[in-house]
């Protein structure tokens, strides 16, 4: 029965007897924000972040599936939930090393352990799941005593307690759980094991078990990892990255659950280089590690890392981490809500001693090697359908108590006949925006938010992938990644070190039309980060060696893309809409072509840089724990003597014809793969600056959110997918229209027609409805608040203002533009822009089993044989 845990999961959004609609809806309704629900070894959970003033209706929504599920459960919905939950499985199977995980818990696991079989179980098992198992699961797992609630936020006890009782506290207690005997199992002997995958590089793991979190060496053993291979000055990134170049990347990190773990080491051989040599190599480094231990410092750096983004993580009131989740995972976990406390003392008082002998007394047993080589993959196990024969947990294994019966309530608290009313709800208060100049007339915007010690920044570029050379794409995404490998007055390992001192994180990137190199500090060593953050900006060396080697890490990303469903669709399907040689019109990746990243030299890198990187076309946007009087002397001593060299501002030529739109579908051949992926596009007459409110309206309806209409007929109604959706992407130029779908692969051709139907519908007779108009307003003017959460949120915000051109009040203007759309404003647009007879879909899939049924769509055809690096 694995997967059961997981499938009841999905179960759980599908309506209770008191609220039998999607729970979701009235979530969107009233705004809330980060609302999901997932699945571990060890535990489920459910959150969501909502308005004050929906706390009482989000208690009752909470109280009543807990108390009051079983008869909201339906056959229907546990076909369609299981449906949707193998498709989740297809999904991330697709992926290159998709399999991987399943092989090393089957092997590092014996037979019976509850950690051998991953949280999303078998096929088979899924298959087999019937009506009555998930209820008798409800009623064995689902009571009160075996549940944690915690509220985070604009809460006090005194105001929160009446409403729990009142919505829980006529919930009667379910089983007591029987907690098995869980043990930390020792392989009696070295296993290899070999796999055969899509992969652009060979990987070789080196894996062992651990003990679980509450464990004395748990701390110990979680330090070791981030020295090993999880710092970026780490022993194995030094040496077999760095020196020996004999690896694309390197990485290890220890992975504990409640009761036991996993130690992971992993390593991309870089291509041409001998496995088995580099895999001695990896064991040298290994050893040599536990030999002498780590040293002083890089116990510091890896501390100062945790305990950074601990604080960092902080700042949100819940979702999948911050206050909320770190309360409630120390009280299920560790039976103290507090318990992040002594981590936090634990980690400040490690001794390179103690780590040295927790990594050698776990690290020195017998461990797994997995080698995962380029090739074709074994027979996928698909679904089967029907009901096949239960299978049942050996009783050594079964959670439960004998007694499963969560009996009757015993007193009725509350009124369920009808949703609580919404109280008041307060609006979004967008932090001033600040503007000031270094003397060299850089522009300086700050929003400031003072949650956590934190700042976060972003030095701005109007640039983008568009600025890449036509004939040289590529070239941009290569000289980001040489930016923080060394400058004229610093090593690669030297930055490395040096932000991890000071827990800073910087980071380089881009879209189509910005180039951002970013950075995440503690206010207190603001002034040295914001000096090691404009060496990396203003003189990156471009040495020959550090080329060469981030060289072949981007050929190895490139090589991935090929072998990833989503990036390979991705690399086609710009270039169908907007045309090869417009500068939308490449890869949304940026890695470029192969052939030209392996060409490029140094000099070719530092004139890009010279070109597009100056101070007349930066901006500096900053939100965090700081004001402009503290910040505006930091960032000019960092900045302010940064002067261009007098040449003319560069711009990108956007005057390249778009090719008329004809509706076609591209197939990419990709053998034996469970699921295909499906994205659609279609350029739009519009400008990323021009007012899109009412379009994006109109998108949330048709694709844009989980209650859309494509995404609940495709995943809700006929459980052919994990998740389906529309974007407007917003480029400042012109925007695009796009859909994507990963579909089972026998549904193919139906998704797509599916896709059309609800695009024809949508745009023709069948517009927005009453409901979807107060839903989507509603629900965007009262999510404004906590879309606007943690400073990176709010430095969200301050790109999208000045970028855009957008006021200052941007956000604040929002509900008013809201209450004023109309169901006619939002159809007229959507129909005025987005033609479903102009979509141009990608399909990467199964050639074999896919190819008939496009063929039935009624669009024409062409396969493309033979995808290039471009």
């Amino acid at each position: 029965k694995t997967g059961f845990a997981h499938l009841f999961e999905h179960l759980m959004f599908n309506g209770s007897e008191n609220a039998p609609g999607d729970f979701f809806a009235p979530l969107r309704d009233v705004g809330a924000t980060d609302f999901n629900g997932t699945t571990d070894f060890d535990r489920t959970n459910y959150f969501q972040t909502v308005p004050t003033g929906a706390l009482d209706l989000t208690l009752f929504l909470e109280s009543d599936r807990m108390g009051h599920l079983l008869g909201g459960i339906t056959k229907d919905k546990l076909d369609n939930q299981r449906g949707v939950v193998q498709n989740e499985k297809r999904q991330g199977d697709n992926n290159p090393y998709g399999l991987t995980f399943y092989t090393i818990l089957e092997s590092l696991y014996p037979e019976g352990h509850p950690y051998r079989h991953s949280p999303i179980g078998s096929m088979a098992d899924l298959d087999g799941a019937s009506l009555d198992d998930v209820k008798t699961w409800f009623k064995d797992n689902y009571g009160p005593n075996n549940a944690v609630l915690v509220l985070a936020g604009d809460v006090d006890a005194k105001s929160a307690r009446p409403m729990v009782e009142k919505w829980f506290g006529d919930i009667p207690a379910g089983p007591v759980a029987v907690r098995p005997k869980i043990d930390v199992p020792t392989l009696p002997a070295p296993v290899t094991k070999m796999m055969k995958d899509r992969v652009a590089t060979t990987r070789l793991y080196r894996l062992w078990t651990i003990p679980g979190l509450n464990d004395a060496d748990s701390t110990e053993l979680q330090i070791a990892g981030s020295v090993l291979g999880g710092l970026s000055s780490s022993r194995l990134d030094n040496a077999l990255v760095r020196d020996e170049k004999i690896a694309v990347s390197v990485s290890a990190s220890a992975q504990a659950f409640e009761d036991g773990g996993i130690f992971f080491v992993s390593m991309d051989v870089k291509p041409g280089e001998d496995t088995k040599k580099a895999g001695d190599r990896l064991d040298a480094v290994i050893a040599a590690f536990l030999k002498s231990g780590p040293t002083a410092d890089e116990v510091r750096r890896a501390v100062t890392g945790v305990a950074v983004g601990t604080i960092s993580g902080l700042e949100s009131v819940g979702g999948f981490g911050g206050k909320a989740v770190t309360l409630a995972e120390g009280a299920i976990y560790s039976n103290d809500s507090s318990w992040y406390k002594k981590d936090m003392a634990e980690l400040a008082a490690a001794k390179p001693k103690a780590i040295a002998g927790a990594a050698r007394k776990w690290l020195s047993r017998p461990a797994l090697t997995l080698i995962v080589e380029p090739g074709e993959r074994e027979a996928y196990q698909e679904a089967k359908g029907g009901d096949a024969k239960q299978k049942s947990l050996p009783a050594t294994f079964n959670y439960l108590a004998a007694d499963d019966d969560m009996g009757g309530p015993t007193r009725a608290l509350a009124d369920r006949s009808k949703f609580p009313e919404v109280g008041q709800l307060t609006g979004l208060d967008f932090p001033d925006i600040e503007r000031q100049k270094l003397s060299n007339g850089i522009e300086v915007i700050l929003a400031r938010r003072a949650t956590v010690p934190m700042v976060q920044a972003n030095v701005n570029f109007d640039a983008g992938y568009a600025a890449d050379p036509a004939d040289a794409l590529g070239t941009q995404s290569l000289m980001l990644g040489l930016m923080s490998e060394g400058t004229k007055t610093r090593s690669s390992l030297q930055i490395a070190e040096e932000s991890e001192r000071l827990g800073a994180s910087i980071g380089t990137g881009a879209s189509m039309d910005r180039t951002s190199i970013t950075l995440s500090a503690p206010t207190p060593n603001l002034s040295a980060a914001f000096g090691l953050l404009s060496d990396v900006v203003r003189n990156p060396a471009f040495a020959p060696a550090e080329v060469d080697r981030v060289r072949a890490q981007q050929l190895a990303r490139i090589a991935a893309e090929l072998n990833q469903p989503q990036a390979l669709a991705g690399r086609v399907i710009a270039a169908k809409v907007f045309g090869p040689a417009h500068p939308y019109g490449r890869s949304p990746s940026g890695t470029g072509d192969a052939e030209v990243v392996k060409s490029l030299t140094p000099g070719a890198l530092a004139a890009f840089h010279r070109r597009w990187l100056r101070p007349d076309t930066a901006k500096i946007f900053v939100s965090g724990d700081v004001t402009m009087a503290q910040l505006l002397p930091v960032l000019e001593r960092s900045f302010g003597k940064w002067e261009s060299d007098g040449s003319a501002r560069p711009t990108k030529d956007f005057n390249i014809p778009i090719p008329a739109a004809v509706s076609k579908i591209y197939l990419i051949d990709r053998p034996n793969s469970p699921q295909s992926v499906i994205i659609g596009g279609q350029a739009l007459d519009r400008s990323g600056r021009d007012d899109l409110l009412t379009l994006r309206a109109a998108n949330e309806v048709l694709g844009g959110n989980f209650l859309s209409r494509i995404n609940t007929d495709l995943r809700e109604t006929k459980g052919w997918s994990y998740g389906s959706r529309s974007q407007i992407l917003g480029n400042e130029n012109q925007i695009s229209f796009a859909v994507t779908a990963p579909v089972q692969a026998d549904k193919t051709g139906a998704s797509i027609t599916a896709i059309l139907d609800n695009a024809k519908s949508f745009l023709g007779p069948n517009g927005i409805t009453g409901e979807e108009l107060r839903q989507t307003v509603n629900g965007n003017i009262r999510q404004l608040p906590g879309s606007f959460e943690t400073s990176g949120d709010v430095l969200g915000g301050l790109l999208n203002i000045i970028n855009l051109g957008r006021p200052d009040t941007y956000y604040e203007e929002l509900p008013e533009k809201y209450r004023a759309m109309t169901a006619d404003a939002i159809n007229a647009t959507a129909r005025g822009l987005i033609d479903p007879a102009k979509l141009v879909f990608v399909v990467v899939g199964d050639a074999k089993k896919v190819r008939p049924q496009l063929d039935a769509v009624g669009l024409p055809v062409e396969d493309v044989q033979a995808l290039s690096a471009k």
